[in-house]
């Protein structure tokens, strides 16, 4: 039986999708967006985190079994509530086989898989298959850009997000608004073009940019350098997703705002 790496099941989230969630944060990433705010998500080992109030270890190895037999306990409650169960990371698809496993032994759980979209053809559709609704994160159309600030080649991403909208699986393509990086009029303009063309696609989910994102950075002896400046507001500009006919909802402190521009 496969064995992957956690880092936390978070009970009773309301963000990762549609109802009352419970969501699989895998450990690993190969991206380092300069933005992260899951910095303890980045590595696949475990990490000890130190904080003022102690110490914690960040990622524990679980067998698909053991997480099936957590998730099952709570599919009732999930399911009256209308909600189910998010695999995010991290990247969950870094640990594909593991998660196919885990979900093969749900019992009629909702699922939606939360990625980054950076991974092979073939993961990427096997999970994808399995799943009811993708959240797929799309930050920079420029490819410089995108190395400069992920440090990945984004052609494998948008190859992955062109597939996904002929798999016949809804999907939301999310935006985090960085200051001055991923909300300029250009990025939004070439994001909204790409999105007017996918089948498939449920809306666009313009994030908030989280201002608490470099804390995490100490406790795992790292460091936060932002490159901008973190006060400017930022710019959820959804003319250009109404122009191409894409819903839209811009996610904030004072709650959603959504458009399909009809």
């Amino acid at each position: 039986m496969t064995s992957g790496i956690i880092h936390e099941i978070r009970e009773f989230t309301t963000h990762d999708g549609p109802g009352m969630r419970t969501t699989v944060f895998l450990k690993g990433c190969l991206l380092r967006c300069a933005w992260c705010h899951n910095p303890e998500g980045l590595s696949p080992q475990p990490q000890v985190m130190r904080t003022a109030s102690g110490e914690r270890t960040a990622g524990r190895l679980y067998t698909a079994q053991e997480v099936a037999e957590i998730l099952n306990r709570q599919s009732a409650i999930l399911r009256s509530n209308g909600g189910g169960v998010t695999f995010s990371g991290g990247e969950p698809l870094l640990q594909a086989r593991f998660v196919e496993e885990i979900i093969d032994r749900l019992s009629n759980v909702h699922v939606v898989l939360d990625t980054a979209g950076y991974a092979t053809e073939s993961a990427f559709r096997r999970v994808a298959a399995k799943s009811q609704l993708v959240y797929f994160d799309v930050k920079l159309v420029d490819w410089e850009a995108h190395i400069l600030y992920t440090g990945v080649d984004n052609a494998p991403i948008l190859a992955n997000l062109r597939r996904l909208s002929s798999m016949d699986v809804p999907f939301v393509i999310r935006v985090p608004l960085v200051p001055g990086i991923t909300d300029t009029n250009a990025n939004l303009r070439a994001i909204a073009g790409i999105a007017g063309s996918l089948p498939g696609l449920v809306r666009v989910d313009l994030l908030p940019y989280n201002r608490a994102a470099g804390g995490k950075y100490a406790a795992l002896g790292m460091q936060f350098r932002p490159s901008w400046n973190e006060a400017q507001p930022v710019n959820p500009d959804i003319e250009p997703f109404l122009a191409a006919g894409v819903p839209v909802n811009v996610v904030g402190a004072r709650g959603p705002r959504e458009t399909t521009g009809e």
